[in-house]
């Protein structure tokens, strides 16, 4: 047998992802490079790894066990890799972090620099919701976490990175009268929620009821990407974190709505348990952020500063 890592990988990523379009687009290669790949890896095994019904990717049984195989081997190539970065005094392992979606929008940018210099260090990010970020953080499953709202049954360390502001939006064919929307109006507004467990939510829904306002509640959704077209659509209004709708607003699709009180205005903040025992690559990124915080503000999010 004469396979390659190359081979290994593109075969376990497709097996992950049950997907050749999808594994192509994670290993930002064409579709049909990949399938070339899966057959010249194919050809070396008597037994079929996998099967295509329709146009979906099946893997056997024998292709799930060769996949657990080409995981480890590939784990311990990057275990090689970076050994030997280490012993060049670089920094290089895992670097895994969870954020809630609309921290999407900010955490890349603290990353960027840091990982530039640091070629050693892959980064797992995952973005998720509220809850399962603070479940990853508490069960010890990632190094830093990125949340508006802090978990109150955890001991943490934090930096605090930036304001987050919530306004309530609407689509562009919204009208109101008047310079702010009075309550009683708000309460005729549809509104469209994210899921239970988002930080946007729950910073929603403490403005609603805080001030008693009876309100008809729409429809939930389970990110912000969806939730900001069901409002540019016409479906709805959403209190809606800044950071994510730049775009919508500055080209007419979306308009915020004023409202007294509004808007909430909450921080960001780098996480991680006090206990953990952090390893060289997360002191290394908390003393960047830490350095480098206000000029990465300054650079990428000063238009903040006009809302």
């Amino acid at each position: 047998m004469n396979y390659t890592l190359h081979q290994l990988e593109i075969f376990l990523k497709t097996a992950q992802l049950q997907s050749v379009t999808k594994a192509s687009e994670s290993l930002y290669l064409t579709q049909p490079a990949v399938s070339i790949q899966l057959k010249k890896f194919q050809e070396q095994f008597k037994i079929p790894l996998f099967e295509v019904v329709g146009r979906k990717i099946y893997i056997t049984e024998f292709g799930e066990e060769i996949a657990v195989a080409a995981e480890n081997i590939l784990n311990e190539v990057k275990a090689i890799n970076y050994k030997a970065l280490s012993y060049q005094g670089k920094l290089a392992g895992k670097l895994k972090v969870a954020i809630v979606s609309t921290a999407k929008y900010v955490m890349p940018y603290f990353l960027a620099d840091f990982m530039n210099e640091n070629k050693g260090v892959d980064l797992i990010m995952d973005v998720t919701n509220k809850a399962e970020v603070v479940s990853a953080l508490e069960n010890n499953e990632v190094d830093f976490a990125m949340v508006s709202t802090i978990p109150t049954n955890l001991k943490i360390n934090r930096i605090e990175l930036m304001q987050n502001k919530l306004f309530l939006v609407a689509g562009r064919n919204y009208k109101f009268k008047g310079k702010y929307l009075s309550y009683s109006e708000f309460k005729k507004l549809p509104l469209i929620y994210r899921e239970q467990g988002s930080a946007t939510r729950l910073a929603m829904e403490k403005f609603i009821d805080s001030r008693k306002i009876s309100t008809y509640k729409k429809m939930e959704l389970k990110s912000n990407e969806a939730l900001k077209q069901a409002v540019i659509s016409g479906l709805g209004c959403s209190i809606m974190p800044l950071i994510g709708i730049k775009n919508a607003i500055a080209n007419g699709e979306l308009q915020i709505i004023p409202v007294k009180e509004l808007p909430i205005t909450t921080n960001w903040n780098l996480i991680w348990l006090s206990s953990k025992n952090l390893s060289n690559i997360a002191k290394s990124l908390i003393e960047h952020i830490e350095t480098n915080k206000e000029v990465i503000i300054d650079r990428h999010f000063n238009w903040l500063g006009k809302y």
